[in-house]
């Protein structure tokens, strides 16, 4: 389970650094001007919001969802439990794409800031690391 948890973080997470460093080789070596859409004003707090949105709203309520559909069992097939962990990084990991897309798009840096520490976030807190994972197959009691 930790195997295959790991291979969808990373299969998830190294596009979005490779975005990054290419969206930061194309800013220093072509001079891109984005000002056309640095005047949407209504940009920057949609990326702002999207970012806590997939970063730590999203999951919350998808842990409550999982949790009250298997509510009353005893226990669970750790097959539900891999499927719910990883349609869970499927969510959290859309948010570094939201960085990456606040940092292309050049926003302001409060809004910039704050979607990269939800990525911070995210990247973080959804890393499965063995000991989570433990924990995750304790709560639910996955057998």
């Amino acid at each position: 389970m930790e195997a295959k948890l790991k291979k969808l973080y990373f299969s998830l997470l190294i596009p979005a650094i490779v975005g990054f460093i290419a969206a930061y080789a194309v800013k220093i070596f072509l001079e891109v001007d984005l000002s056309a859409i640095k005047s949407f004003r209504i940009i920057a707090p949609l990326l702002f919001v999207l970012a806590f949105a997939f970063g730590v709203a999203l999951p919350i309520l998808w842990r409550t969802l999982f949790v009250r559909k298997h509510h009353g069992q005893k226990e669970i097939k750790e097959a539900d439990l891999l499927k719910f962990e990883q349609e869970t990084l499927y969510i959290a990991m859309i948010t570094p794409y939201i960085s990456l897309a606040a940092f292309f798009f050049e926003i302001s840096r409060f809004h910039f800031f704050g979607t990269v520490l939800a990525s911070f976030y995210a990247v973080y807190y959804f890393y499965p690391s063995r000991k989570r994972i433990r924990f995750e197959k304790r709560v639910f009691r996955a057998k």
